[in-house]
């Protein structure tokens, strides 16, 4: 593994840690698993509603984060605090790893979470717990994730991460380490400000195909064909087309993302106009009463349309 780029393994399965657990089986969490058990890796999950764990269709699903205590803990859910809720308890990941005897448990965090508050979370878990956190946001959406082709950018310990590699690998065709803790979910950011203004430019652009009379489909075709094309166009243009906006990545969590965006700017001093005007479309769309919709659903608020 280089300073950085740790591509390159995608055969390699023995290096997977022994004793994996994964930890939320949402849109994200439930393929990432599936492709980690059609590898033959053993695999606890857990989950809050446990019929969405038990619907994988492999490994064993425990009752508890306590029970799910492996060496190797994915989690995949929306925001720090939810991962931190999984500590503390008799039920909490704590007693679990006490309990099974493992000493130097690794926490791996795939959400999208505030860059400063995480790095403080992991230095607050390895002083106090003898927990190492990555911290490792994912970009490539539910289909990048039921391909297997999801990028991970990974911050923590370098020889930690070097060790998750062939596990990350069985769900990614990326994966690049930026740093310590912290520094994968700055990189997912920047993945978020290019990702949210393109949602928005391609609403924008639909909408005033939409307003003219042409056809959504046409249009999109001449996008795809030329510089304008994107993995966004490509994974969402359907929507737009279909008008429907059920499911997949919600505007809240965009808003989640822009936010944390705001957060690097103002600990920076950088002025970021594009991704305030964004973050702003989005506030309006929650506000509305349509943050669960699919981030490209700011279409409806570009066009005046609420819930």
């Amino acid at each position: 593994m280089t300073d950085n780029a740790v591509t390159g393994m995608q055969d390699q399965k023995s290096g997977v840690p022994a004793s994996v657990a994964l930890l939320g089986t949402g849109p994200m969490g439930a393929p990432i698993a599936r492709n980690i058990l059609a590898a033959g890796v053993p695999l606890t999950l857990w989950n809050r509603t446990a019929e969405k764990a038990r619907a994988i269709g492999g490994g064993r699903v425990a009752a508890t984060p306590a029970e799910a205590a492996a060496g190797v803990v994915l989690t995949v859910l929306p925001d720090l605090p939810q991962v931190a809720a999984l500590l503390p308890g008799e039920d909490g990941l704590l007693a679990g790893w006490k309990a099974a005897g493992i000493g130097e448990p690794v926490l791996v965090i795939h959400g999208t979470v505030s860059p400063v508050a995480v790095a403080r979370f992991a230095e607050d878990s390895r002083n106090r717990y003898g927990v190492t956190v990555v911290d490792a946001p994912l970009s490539g959406g539910t289909i990048g994730a039921e391909e297997g082709r999801l990028s991970t950018m990974a911050g923590g310990p370098r020889d930690t991460v070097r060790s998750l590699v062939p596990l990350f690998e069985l769900y990614s065709s990326t994966v690049v380490w930026f740093g310590e803790a912290g520094a994968g979910s700055t990189v997912k950011a920047c993945n978020q400000i290019v990702v949210s203004a393109t949602v928005t430019a391609l609403a924008e652009a639909m909408a005033v195909a939409t307003a003219t009379g042409l056809d959504p489909g046409k249009v999109q075709s001449i996008l795809a064909g030329g510089l304008a094309n994107s993995e966004v166009l490509r994974q969402k243009g359907q929507r737009w087309i279909d008008g429907e906006f059920e499911g997949g990545g919600s505007a809240k969590n965009q808003l989640k993302d822009l936010n944390f965006i705001a957060e690097i700017a103002k600990d920076t001093g950088l002025k970021l106009p594009l991704s305030a005007s964004v973050r702003a479309a989005f506030e309006v769309m929650v506000e509305a009463g349509d943050g669960d919709l699919d981030h490209t659903g700011i279409y409806r608020t570009v066009l005046g349309q609420t819930s």
